[in-house]
C-alpha cells in the first residue's frame, strides 16, 4: 500500500469514510495492542514537526504573503490532526463531523496523514491563486514520518484514521467559498469624506473586502464582537492618534522618523505573517512545556481555529467602519476640519501600507488572539520565550545563522509589542490597535469555551459522549 500522493478532494463524506475503516477492519486481521495512553512526551513532537511542516510550505510557496489564506490552511490542518488523534482516544471533543473511534491505531501516523492529506489538497487549489505547489516537501515529510513509525497494523490503522478525519474537516468547508472571494476589488467605492476609507498608494483596490462574511470556524458571525466606532475625526483623540503616528510611522527618508533604533526593530520584527508567528510561538512554548500528543495538537486546533475567526472578525469590522489609513488621513490632514491636526502630502510609512481600511488592526487581532488562546490553555500569562522573525533585514532572520531575538516573559507582552508595532511601521492608528488587542481576547475567550473541550465535562445523563455544539 502506498502512503504517498494522497491528494484527497472532498467528496461524499460517509461513503469514503466508511470505505476506510471497513478497509482497515477487512484487511488488518492482527490488531497490535498499543495503549494510546501511554504515548510518551516525546510524540508531541509529531504534532509540532507537522506545524513546522505546514509554516515553512506556507514561507516558501508564497502563502505567507496572504496571511488571511494562510490562517485557514492553518486551521483545517490542525482541526483534522486534533480530531485524528481524538478518534484513537476521545479526550476532547472533535471538531464538526466525527470520525468513527477506532483505538489500538498509532496516533503517530494519524497526525502524519491527517496533516499531509490536507496540506496536499490544499496547496494543490493553492496554485490557482499563484502560489507555488509544495507537494514534494509535504510528501518527503510524510514518508519520514512514517518511516519512523513501525510497521505493523496500528501504523496503518493510524493512516487510515488520518485519512478520514482530514477528508471529514475538508468536507466541512469545502464549499465556505474561500476560492470565490475578489482578491484585488479595483471597483470597490472609495470615501471621499474625511475619515472614509480611499485606496492606498501604490495600489489601486481593496483586499478581500467581503472576507468578513465567510463562515467563520467557531464564532457565531463575523461581527460577533464587533468593536466600537473609531474616534471621530474631528475629536481631540483622533487627534492625538494623528500626531502620533505621524510623527513615529515615516519611512525615515522622504518623511522624518522620531522612532528610536530598537523602534525600528520593533515595527519591521512583527511585519511578517501573523499565523506564522503566532505558531512559532506556540511551538517553543509547548515543546518548553512537555505537552502530551493530545495536549498539542488540541494547542494548535484552538490556536488556529482562532486565528481565521480573527482575521474573519476583523475584516468584517474593517468594511464594516471603513475608516481611512495614517497615509490617507496625514496626506489629507489639512482638510480634515480638525484644528489639532497638520496634513504632510508627501507623508510615507515605514512600509508599504495594506490595501485594507484601517479599523480595526488585523495584526492586532491576531496577537490578541494569540495571546489570549495561549494563556487560556496554560493557565498564566507569565511565561519566558524567545522568538525570532522573518521579515527582518537581511542577516537577522529566522534562516540566517544568528537571528535577532526578541525574547518575552509574557504573552501579553509580545502582543502589546505585537500591536504597537503597526503604529511603529505607519500602519495603524493606535485605537485601531488597541481595540484590535481586545477583539481578539474577546474572540479567544469564545473559542477556547466553546471548542475542543475536555470530554470528561462533556456527557450527558446516560454518560455518552455529548455531540459537539453547533454554534458555527
Amino acid at each position: 500500500m502506498s502512503h504517498t500522493n494522497h491528494t484527497l478532494r472532498p467528496t461524499p463524506l460517509g461513503h469514503q469514510i466508511l470505505r476506510l475503516i471497513k478497509f482497515a477492519a477487512n484487511q488488518l486481521v492482527t490488531i497490535a495492542c498499543v495503549a494510546a495512553v501511554a504515548i510518551p512526551h516525546l510524540a508531541a513532537d509529531e504534532v509540532t514537526r507537522w506545524n513546522e511542516v505546514a509554516t515553512k510550505a506556507a514561507l516558501d510557496s508564497g502563502l505567507s504573503g496572504n496571511p488571511v489564506f494562510e490562517s485557514r490552511v492553518y486551521a483545517l490542518t490542525f482541526a483534522a490532526v486534533h480530531n485524528a488523534v481524538n478518534s484513537i482516544d476521545r479526550r476532547y471533543r472533535l471538531y464538526g463531523t466525527a470520525v468513527p473511534e477506532t483505538p489500538n491505531a498509532s496516533p503517530r501516523a494519524a497526525v502524519a496523514a491527517a496533516a499531509h492529506d490536507v496540506l496536499s489538497d490544499q496547496f494543490s487549489q493553492l496554485t490557482t491563486f499563484g502560489f507555488s505547489a509544495q507537494q514534494g516537501q509535504i510528501d518527503a515529510a510524510y514518508a519520514d514520518a512514517l518511516a519512523r513509525i513501525p510497521n505493523g497494523s496500528a501504523k496503518e490503522r493510524g493512516i487510515l484514521v488520518g485519512r478520514a478525519a482530514a477528508l471529514a474537516v475538508l468536507e466541512l468547508r469545502a464549499n465556505d467559498g474561500w476560492n470565490r472571494q475578489t482578491l484585488f476589488d479595483t471597483a470597490y467605492p472609495q470615501g471621499t469624506a474625511p475619515g472614509e476609507y480611499q485606496f492606498t498608494p501604490p495600489n489601486n483596490f481593496a483586499f478581500l473586502a467581503n472576507w468578513g462574511s465567510m463562515p467563520p470556524f467557531a464564532l457565531r458571525s463575523g461581527q460577533q464582537f464587533r468593536p466600537r466606532p473609531p474616534y471621530a475625526v474631528g475629536s481631540r483623540r483622533f487627534a492625538s492618534d494623528y500626531n502620533e503616528i505621524k510623527e513615529l510611522g515615516g519611512d525615515g527618508v522622504i518623511t522624518p522618523s522620531a522612532r528610536t533604533p530598537e523602534q525600528t526593530e520593533i515595527a519591521l520584527f512583527w511585519v511578517e505573517s501573523s499565523p506564522l508567528m503566532w505558531n512559532r510561538i506556540a511551538r517553543t512554548v509547548a515543546l518548553s512545556n512537555r505537552l502530551t500528543l493530545w495536549e498539542t495538537a488540541r494547542l494548535f486546533g484552538l490556536l488556529n481555529l482562532g486565528l481565521a475567526d480573527g482575521y474573519i472578525g476583523t475584516f468584517e469590522t474593517k468594511y464594516f467602519y471603513k475608516f481611512w489609513r495614517p497615509i490617507t488621513a496625514i496626506r489629507e490632514g489639512d482638510n480634515d476640519g480638525n484644528p489639532l491636526t497638520t496634513g504632510d502630502p508627501q507623508w510615507t510609512p515605514l512600509v508599504e501600507t495594506p490595501p485594507i481600511p484601517d479599523y480595526d488592526s488585523g495584526h492586532a487581532v491576531e496577537a490578541g488572539v494569540g495571546a489570549g488562546i495561549l494563556q487560556r490553555l496554560f493557565g498564566t500569562d507569565r511565561t519566558r520565550f524567545g522568538i525570532c522573525s522573518t521579515s527582518l533585514p537581511a542577516g537577522q532572520r529566522c534562516s540566517d545563522p544568528s537571528p535577532r531575538i526578541r525574547s518575552f516573559h509574557r504573552f501579553s507582552q509580545a502582543a502589546e509589542e505585537n500591536g504597537v508595532a503597526r503604529i511603529l511601521v505607519g500602519f495603524h492608528f493606535r485605537h485601531a490597535v488597541y481595540e484590535g488587542l481586545a477583539h481578539g481576547d474577546k474572540i479567544a475567550d469564545w473559542v477556547v469555551s466553546h471548542k475542543l473541550r475536555a470530554v470528561s465535562h462533556s456527557r450527558d445523563d446516560d454518560g455518552r459522549e455529548a455531540e459537539e455544539d453547533s454554534d458555527k
